[in-house]
C-alpha cells in the first residue's frame, strides 16, 4: 500500500512539472504574439489554456484523494498541500499568458506594443522566461539555487514594471487611451506572472527546508 502511495505522490510531482512546461510554452507563444502581432500564436495560446486547466483539476483531484484515503504523515502532507497551492499558481500563470494573447487578438492586425516600449517589455519577457524555466528546474531537482535565480529575476521585473508606469505618465507619452490601458494591463500581467513563479519557489523552499524563506511575497490573483 505504501508503494502505491509513493507512486501516486511521485505522479503529483510529475504533473506539476508537466503543467509548468505547458505554462512555459504558453508564455513563449504569448509574448511572441504580443510583440509581433502573430494572431496564430495568440489563438494557439488561448485554445491550449484548457489543457492547463484540465491538468490542474486532475492534479487537485489526485491530491485530495491522497489526503482522504492515505492519511499522509507530516512531510507527505506538506508535499500534497504544497502541490495543491503550486498547481493553482501555475494555472494562474497560464491564465496570464492567455490574457497577453487576448491583447494581441484584440489589437490585431496592429502591433500591441508601441516601439518605444518594446525594449522594456522584451527585457521583462526575458526575465519571466527565466523565471518559468527555473521553476521547472526547481520542481524537478529541488535545488534551491534555482529559487535564488527566480527571486533575482523578479526583483528586476519589479523595477521594469515601475518604469513602464513612469513612461506612460510622462508628458510626451503620445499614444491613445486604449494603448495606455493595454500597456498598463500587459505590464501588470507580466509582473504577476513573475509573482506566481516566486510563489512556487517559496513553497518548494518550504518543502525542502521546513521553513519559509525571506523572499518577496508573491501577490495573489
Amino acid at each position: 500500500m505504501r508503494k502505491v502511495f509513493q507512486a501516486e505522490l511521485q505522479q503529483v510531482g510529475d504533473d506539476l512539472v508537466e503543467i509548468a512546461n505547458l505554462v512555459e510554452t504558453a508564455f513563449d507563444r504569448a509574448s511572441e504574439s504580443l510583440l509581433n502581432a502573430d494572431i496564430q500564436e495568440a489563438e494557439q495560446v488561448i485554445s491550449d489554456d484548457a489543457r492547463i486547466d484540465f491538468l490542474q483539476n486532475q492534479l487537485d483531484e489526485r491530491s485530495i484523494d491522497l489526503l482522504a484515503l492515505q492519511g499522509p504523515v507530516a512531510s507527505d502532507l506538506r508535499m500534497i498541500v504544497g502541490a495543491l497551492r503550486m498547481s493553482a499558481s501555475l494555472e494562474r500563470a497560464g491564465d496570464l499568458a492567455r490574457h497577453l494573447a487576448q491583447v494581441t487578438r484584440l489589437r490585431y492586425p496592429e502591433t500591441s506594443v508601441p516601439e518605444d516600449l518594446v525594449p522594456t517589455f522584451q527585457e521583462i519577457i526575458d526575465h519571466d522566461k527565466a523565471i518559468i524555466n527555473n521553476v521547472i528546474h526547481l520542481l524537478e531537482t529541488r535545488e534551491l539555487a534555482y529559487a535564488d535565480e527566480i527571486y533575482a529575476a523578479k526583483g528586476r521585473i519589479n523595477v521594469l514594471h515601475e518604469s513602464v508606469f513612469a513612461h506612460i505618465a510622462e508628458a510626451d507619452w503620445g499614444s491613445d487611451a486604449q494603448t495606455t490601458i493595454d500597456m498598463t494591463l500587459v505590464s501588470r500581467y507580466m509582473e504577476r506572472f513573475g509573482d506566481h513563479g516566486v510563489s512556487v519557489a517559496r513553497k518548494v523552499t518550504y518543502l525542502v527546508t521546513g521553513e519559509w524563506d525571506s523572499a518577496p511575497t508573491a501577490s495573489h490573483s
